[in-house]
């Protein structure tokens, strides 16, 4: 066991993978300096500049370089920075990467993970504070992965990096200063959630940073003597259905909880899953369909609060089943 940063965590999951795997390269803006969140800190010194390549000020061709990469045989990491850039790269990811494979009758494969940090990003406003993961769930053809962890940022990282599918690979924005113990034998299975709390009240299934607000919100709910179990997906696509519709057979009562808009976010296909095969009470919480404001007044009601979730335990939980 190690302790890590989260942003310490995926650098040396991908140093690990670089030093396995030679056809491993990352590529994309300020990665010689370690990345702005010092996600690849060190790897220049160790790989060098043909294997951790600075590129130029435009996720389109940092993405096509990557597609062609990956085609070529090579398995990139191209990184965007924030996934709201990625906005400039919809049709390198969407038209050719998550659909070469399908198109061409498996002649072709696109092995690339693409890092697209999520989240709310504090006092940067609505282009740099978006959680879009829901886009990238409905794309057939990427693995969707949102690590919560820096264990899981280690271990997931491994397990997409050993993928040989395109993987949409989203972290979050205000977790990489998160510490933690990891170890760094485990091997992530992808598609598998995380209990992270059992009890018997209500299940609550969340990801990414939004886990911690409602572990927090689950610890006040105990005190007032409601037990509820705390389903952490982390990935989003293939995501554990088996795992989510066994803990709410026992609860009856299912809170999805995500920091996305609420709108159209994934938590409705958690829902209406759930909804189909059990038929018991469910209820959704995410972010109001506002932009992300700068003004900490603004920003705070596209924020899920630690109170927002409790009101909304207390309320399913008092609905009859």
């Amino acid at each position: 066991m190690a302790l890590m940063t989260y942003a310490e965590a995926g650098a040396a999951a991908l140093a690990a993978a670089m030093r396995d795997d030679p056809c491993i390269v990352a590529l994309g803006e300020d990665l010689g300096r370690g990345g702005i969140f010092g996600q690849y800190k060190g790897l220049l010194a160790e790989f060098g500049s043909e294997r951790v390549i600075d590129t130029p000020i435009s996720e389109a061709t940092i993405v096509g370089a990557g597609v062609g990469m990956a085609l070529a045989g090579l398995k990139p990491v191209v990184e965007m920075r924030v996934a709201d850039f990625a906005l400039c790269a919809m049709d390198e990811i969407v038209n050719q990467a998550a659909k070469n494979r399908f198109m061409f009758g498996g002649q072709g494969r696109v092995p690339m993970v693409m890092r697209l940090p999520i989240g709310v990003w504090s006092a940067s406003a609505a282009q740099h504070s978006q959680s879009l993961e829901a886009w990238f769930a409905h794309l057939p053809g990427v693995v969707v992965l949102t690590p919560s962890t820096p264990q899981d940022n280690f271990s997931m990282l491994r397990a997409a990096l050993a993928a040989d599918d395109p993987v949409v690979y989203m972290e979050h924005k205000e977790l990489w200063g998160m510490s933690g113990e990891v170890d760094v034998d485990h091997v992530a299975a992808l598609g598998r959630a995380q209990l992270r709390r059992s009890g018997s009240a209500l299940t609550i299934v969340s990801w990414s940073a939004a886990v911690h607000t409602v572990l927090q919100a689950a610890q006040a709910l105990q005190r007032d003597g409601m037990d509820a179990s705390v389903i952490d997906l982390g990935s989003l696509w293939p995501w554990d259905r088996d795992t989510v519709l066994a803990d709410v057979a026992r609860t009856r009562r299912l809170l999805v909880v995500h920091e996305a808009v609420q709108v159209g976010g994934f938590g409705a296909e958690v829902a209406a899953t759930v909804a189909e095969h059990t038929g018991c009470r469910v209820m959704r919480l995410g972010a109001p369909r506002i932009p992300v404001g700068y003004a900490a007044a603004l920003e705070a009601q596209a924020r899920i609060s630690v109170d927002a979730v409790v009101r909304a335990a207390r309320e399913l939980s008092a609905a009859r089943a």
